[in-house]
């Protein structure tokens, strides 16, 4: 064993006969019930633990992903929320989308625009859009490759709004290249 190696096995003692010696103390006639705290601390420790494993697997019931048919066909699950969500690639950076019908155009939020390599203070935001939270300033822009699924598009138009947005926002200017169908609990995009 080397130095630090020691020095922690002497810690983790220590604490160890610290708390050890508060629970003695602390439940010194009452062994029994010290004994039922420390299998429900251990019991909710392991739940903890079993969660933060199988998040993973979790997160997909959360916020299912789109998947590619067999048909080339692009499927967006509706998520907990009741909304559809759609990863776009564009020029390789992954950016979600809330998919709305309800949009005129794809807007990308401020923080999106930024992972893109867009400087949003290098931007003339001279036009208008009206929101659910009001009328927000946006600034086009051009961006040269957009891919969702298979589908691949250049030179698309999208704004930049300055204002507060959780998540991009894909409206019709670029959904209508596709044929939307929303069946179930999926909308459908093909070409």
């Amino acid at each position: 064993m080397d130095g630090d190696t020691l020095g922690r096995m002497a810690y983790l003692v220590l604490l160890l006969v610290a708390v050890g010696g508060w629970v003695m103390v602390e439940y010194r006639k009452r062994l029994g019930q010290a004994l039922r705290t420390a299998l429900a601390w251990g019991l909710i420790f392991l739940g903890v633990m079993a969660g933060y494993g199988l998040w993973g697997d979790i997160r997909q019931d959360v916020m299912p992903r789109q998947s590619v048919t067999k048909a080339g066909e692009i499927e967006l699950p509706r998520a907990g929320d009741g909304h559809f969500y759609a990863t776009l690639d564009i020029n390789g950076t992954g950016v979600l989308f809330l998919a709305d019908t309800g949009a005129t155009n794809m807007v990308l939020s401020g923080d999106d625009a930024a992972r893109l390599g867009i400087d949003p203070a290098a931007l003339v935001f001279i036009g208008e859009a009206s929101t659910a939270n009001g009328t927000v300033r946006t600034a086009r822009v051009t961006l040269p490759q957009v891919a969702l699924g298979p589908f691949t598009d250049t030179g698309v138009p999208a704004y930049v709004t300055d204002g507060e947005m959780d998540i991009s926002l894909l409206g019709m200017d670029y959904l209508r290249q596709f044929r939307v169908e929303i069946a179930d609990d999926r909308m459908i995009l093909s070409r």
